[in-house]
């Protein structure tokens, strides 16, 4: 079979679809399709990948693993701590490599000191594009009455509260 024994509408069609006619040999020519190696079904890297994979990658493309590593701490403090530590903490900074927690007590901050090493190696192992280095633990907020340029060291005011 020729190109002459082909209708020229259905040679049309066979070109306009990619497909040449069978040529003069009997034989059909192959045309070379830029990029027709990565249409090639069955071959490496062609299975379809899960949403997690796909937004894990556009993450870590973004640069955007340490914000969320940062974010997942701080949602799973209650895991890293332990849940009684957790009732009596919050992580409330960090700020370069130092996590700031705060305690509800200055007795739960003196024991969760003595525990900075456990709990810096479970940020550490769970969390490890998060970037935290140290942990410093506060105690509660209480009102200070050294403030301002003209602060005097000493006992500050009593009986102010009764």
């Amino acid at each position: 079979m020729t190109d002459d024994d082909i209708p020229e509408t259905m040679a049309t069609y066979l070109r306009l679809r990619g497909l040449d006619p069978v040529n003069r040999r009997g034989g059909r020519r192959s045309r070379r399709v830029p990029g027709a190696d990565e249409s090639v079904p069955f071959t490496t890297g062609r299975d379809p990948h899960g949403l997690g994979e796909v937004l894990a990658g556009w993450t870590k493309q973004a640069g955007w693993d340490p914000l969320l590593a940062r974010e997942d701490l701080i949602l799973k403090w209650h895991d890293v701590a332990g849940e009684e530590t957790a009732q009596h903490t919050r992580p409330v900074g960090l700020d370069a490599g130092v996590l700031t927690v705060q305690c509800d007590s200055t007795a739960w901050a003196k024991q969760l000191k003595i525990m900075r090493t456990h709990i810096v190696t479970q940020i550490v192992q769970r969390f490890p594009d998060a970037g935290v280095q140290n942990v410093r633990f506060v105690g509660p907020d209480v009102p200070s009455w050294k403030w301002g340029p003209r602060a005097v060291p000493g006992r500050g005011p009593r009986d102010t509260y009764g």
